[in-house]
């Protein structure tokens, strides 16, 4: 058997591997292995083939032969031929893979039909035109040196831009020096902890991500929770073991509220009394709808406090782009244990957002972003009253999504009802850490930034539909017939 690389563009195009086997003559080789290639699935329906000088050329054959296979499976109907198109994959040519029978006697819940679930940005509003032109500019303005081995800490583009934007927007101190470009929070915590820069054990709020617990876990970093309550994490309960707290102060995840100025300064001092250090998560610090913005708790203590963002929540998830701000001591160690090349942000996006930033477009998303969140905030948070007034909602005063406090005893039957009606939303309980010292409360968390535009009424009917069943509504077992 011989393999034989084939251009599909004379040199243009897409490679296809083909299986030549030996034997039978090399036409009926060819076209078994064309045939085998079109019903796997590897030339799908519409790939134009090269001619058939060019395919010759490169398998080695006469062009007859090349034509005669041709010929042949365009009168099977693999292939069709028309003048002056070439030579394409018949748009039958191979039926889509069949779907397996669901299991007899199987009741599953329906595929949810409204998204509701935390933590994801209205994918349809990412602003495209204007990425796209920052990502013209960025490319065309690049230096040469931009497409060869980068620096660790990011391009100097971004560092530069950021560190201008977060000074004037979250109050942040900090220079270029001390900003390293990463893929995002939970990669952040991979270098920090997972890299050996940090050691555990860590202090928490006692509700945050599961993911970042599982991520810390696996780390081999211990965690133990602070008790939340409306003016934040209790800072009182920060002990001689732990010299490093993660926290959420601009709004806390997910019950919601910001971090109390008391506590903020205390944090602070206990930082600087201990010789700790302060991770400060800002997941979603633009967003805001009915007080001040907070501004980070890093401009109160530059060398105590390692300030984490990125874009997930302000562009998209997809954009892979965060940032450490660093203080001084530990830039080196988070260097080192960023390592090779291979964990590195893209060079492209990083420029993209450079420019984005730096031309003013990140600042006119953000506030677009911000009102069309807060409609849908105000349209949630009506719907609530006029429909499910028997629940209480938190965390609305900035963010994208909320807690819905149920009855006690009626989480699990929410999440049924839930999916029973195609409705996607978080349960409360499973961000609670394992080891929180008081009891658990009921609820859900709905993110209200998920939907488009056009779905979101739909969805908003559900939800109250299934905040309005009788399980939910009331507890059970209390008067309930």
């Amino acid at each position: 058997m011989t393999e034989d690389w084939v251009n599909l563009a004379e040199g243009l195009g897409a490679d296809l591997h083909l299986d030549l086997p030996g034997g039978g003559g090399r036409r009926a080789a060819l076209t078994r292995a064309l045939r085998a290639a079109v019903r796997s699935g590897r030339l799908a329906p519409g790939t134009r083939l090269p001619p058939y000088r060019s395919l010759a050329a490169d398998l080695g054959l006469a062009r007859n032969t090349v034509a005669d296979a041709y010929a042949e499976l365009v009168a099977e109907g693999w292939l069709t031929a028309r003048q002056g198109s070439g030579t394409t994959v018949a748009l039958g040519a191979h039926p889509p893979p069949a779907r397996p029978a669901p299991r007899p006697g199987a009741d599953r819940p329906p595929e949810p039909v409204h998204d509701l679930r935390q933590g994801q940005p209205d994918a349809a509003s990412f602003p495209r035109a204007a990425w796209l032109a920052s990502a013209r500019r960025a490319v065309t303005a690049a230096p040469n040196e931009a497409f060869g081995p980068g620096d660790p800490r990011g391009r100097p583009e971004l560092r530069r831009a950021l560190a201008a934007y977060l000074a004037r927007t979250r109050g942040v101190r900090t220079d270029a020096d001390h900003i390293v470009v990463c893929s995002g929070f939970a990669h952040a915590l991979r270098l920090l902890f997972g890299g050996g820069v940090l050691p555990g054990p860590l202090a928490v709020e006692e509700y945050g991500l599961p993911f970042h617990r599982a991520l810390l876990k696996q780390t081999g970093t211990r965690t133990r929770p602070l008790t939340v309550d409306g003016d934040g994490a209790r800072i009182d309960e920060l002990t001689d073991a732990e010299r490093t707290v993660l926290l959420t102060p601009a709004h806390q995840f997910p019950t919601g509220g910001p971090l109390h100025s008391r506590r903020r300064t205390a944090v602070a001092e206990w930082a600087a009394s201990s010789d700790g250090l302060i991770l400060e998560d800002d997941y979603d610090g633009e967003f805001r709808y009915d007080r001040q913005p907070v501004g980070a708790v890093q401009g109160l203590a530059p060398d105590r406090v390692l300030y984490i963002g990125s874009v997930s929540k302000s562009l998209s998830p997809a954009i892979r782009l965060g940032w450490m701000i660093l203080p001084d001591r530990l830039v080196d160690d988070v260097l080192k244990a960023k390592g090779e090349r291979e964990a590195w942000a893209g060079v492209l996006d990083q420029l993209t957002l450079a420019d984005f930033l730096d031309s003013g477009s990140y600042d006119r998303h953000v506030r677009r972003m911000r009102q069309r969140y807060r409609t849908r905030r105000d349209r949630f948070v009506t719907a609530l009253a006029e429909h499910a007034p028997h629940v209480h909602a938190t965390g609305i005063a900035a963010g994208l999504h909320a807690v819905l406090r149920l009855p006690p005893g009626t989480e699990p039957a929410a999440l049924r009802a839930a999916a029973r009606a195609g409705v996607a939303v978080d349960a409360l309980s499973t961000f609670r850490h394992p080891a929180a010292r008081l009891p658990p409360e009921d609820g859900v968390v709905v993110g209200y930034a998920t939907p488009p535009d056009h779905a979101f009424g739909a969805a908003l009917r559900a939800l109250v539909g299934v905040l309005r069943q009788p399980e939910v509504s009331r507890r059970r077992g209390a008067g309930s017939p």
